[in-house]
């Protein structure tokens, strides 16, 4: 079904994935905080990327640069110059707001109409100083995206590892634009997360350079598979060259069927040499790779795949949100693929005031937890209502010890019964198949 932002908001406040940045004190627009199932989530969705893109490969090679950076690096790659964007404000209460998401002929916070300017263009950075003392030669920048720390990078990965082309640099890390106006709840903020490739590649071939243009957008909608989402939510939208940014060659952008609308979720631009040629440029360095084949040297082309992490976790709630009965027996649940599930199983006693089940339903829990980590002990409130409050988090299974795990039924001693999440069926299963059991579901 169809989930709207409202519900969305609600249910991650409510289980705590996600709340409003400093909400105590009224909040701050642009901000959000990940409670413990919300970063559960982002891990996993980080891990499977890390898994496919990076561990699962030979040819990429993993960098953490700093989020401070020489402001000459901002300058070299254009951002201090061009990462703008238009802003009109209005001559009344003075608000600014960027001119492509606004009706200009009303202002939204005074209701004033015709008082707007002519459009100025404004730099997106978040300015900051370095040391004890403001001056231009101290100011940096918190970092916009994560590709820079890689390219200036570059460099120290040939001269270490030495490694053959093509290859690729992979970096998770934070990033930050001073949006104006942040909306969508997670999807456009001021403070994210990505996570990014710069593939470099041959340019005398170009060719093999569309080629592997073509694999790694592959691998993108494959990666998108493995996080459950549905593909007819998913669409591939191939960037006019009028609409690309100004270092690329060729974009495909692949959306997303979001509660709002069909909006960006990944990106996969051809950058060629543009960044390495404007580094080596304004350092002075040394960016050239050396062919020792042919013996010659040349810049390498970049293509980069890259993914925004909290607008995943916006997809993969959106696509998982699920309502099914009516009335008191409305459920809300999420189906969340096992390998992103935060919580993978839920293990409680029938009664908690039965001591019995209760030391049984530790020890069960004690040994699933020592080996699938993410499994949970839920005792609060009657079997029910546990088996609602794991539905509506995502998690695939829970796991009961009742009486007859206890051996009131001899024939049923040693089992327990184990409801599925979708399909609300139990079954009983031995403990000593159960580790096998969900070892095989969760995989």
């Amino acid at each position: 079904m169809s989930v709207t932002m409202e519900q969305l908001v609600s249910l991650c406040k409510r289980r705590g994935f996600i709340f409003q940045g400093s909400e105590i004190y009224g909040g701050l627009a642009g901000t959000w905080d990940y409670g413990p199932l919300g970063v559960a989530l982002k891990n996993n969705i980080k891990n499977l990327w890390w898994k496919q893109f990076v561990d699962g490969r030979n040819d990429m090679y993993a960098v953490d640069a700093a989020i401070l950076m020489n402001q000459a690096v901002w300058k070299a790659s254009g951002h201090v110059a061009g990462f703008n964007d238009p802003l009109v404000e209005c001559s009344k209460c003075k608000a600014r707001f960027r001119e492509d998401q606004i009706d200009t002929s009303v202002c939204p916070v005074c209701d004033e109409k015709g008082t707007f300017g002519p459009a100025r263009q404004f730099n997106m950075m978040f300015k900051t100083s370095i040391g004890a003392v403001e001056s231009e030669d101290a100011m940096s920048y918190l970092r916009p995206e994560t590709a820079q720390g890689m390219f200036v990078n570059f460099k120290n990965i040939l001269d270490t590892y030495h490694p053959k082309l093509p290859f690729g640099l992979a970096q998770i890390g934070k990033a930050f634009r001073n949006e104006i106006a942040p909306r969508d709840f997670v999807f456009r903020s001021r403070e994210f997360e990505q996570m990014e490739i710069e593939y470099f590649v041959d340019p005398r071939d170009e060719g093999a350079a569309a080629q592997t243009f073509d694999a790694l957008y592959d691998e993108q909608l494959r990666f998108l598979s493995v996080l459950g989402l549905s593909s007819a939510n998913v669409h591939k939208i191939d960037v006019p060259a009028e609409d690309r940014a100004h270092y690329s060659k060729r974009s495909v952008d692949t959306e997303y069927d979001f509660p709002f609308g069909q909006k960006e979720l990944l990106g996969l631009a051809y950058r060629t040499d543009y960044d390495l040629a404007a580094h080596a440029t304004a350092s002075g360095a040394d960016l050239s790779y050396f062919d020792e084949e042919t013996k010659e040297r040349i810049v390498p082309h970049c293509i980069e795949p890259t993914f925004g992490v909290e607008r995943l976790v916006l997809a993969v709630l959106s696509d998982a949100y699920r309502e099914d009965g009516e009335g008191e027996n409305k459920r809300t649940y999420l189906q969340f693929a096992p390998t992103v599930a935060p919580i993978k199983a839920c293990v409680s006693p029938l009664l908690k005031n039965k001591p019995e089940l209760v030391a049984k339903a530790q020890e069960v829990f004690a040994v699933l937890k020592s080996r699938f980590s993410a499994i949970a002990y839920d005792d609060n409130g009657n079997i029910g209502k546990r088996y609602r409050r794991q539905d509506e988090i995502g998690t695939p299974y829970c796991i009961v010890i009742d009486f007859d795990t206890l051996g009131e039924i001899p024939e049923l001693v040693d089992t327990v019964t184990v409801r599925d999440r979708d399909s609300g069926t139990q079954q009983r299963i031995s403990l000593a198949d159960l580790g096998a059991f969900l070892a095989e579901k969760l995989q």
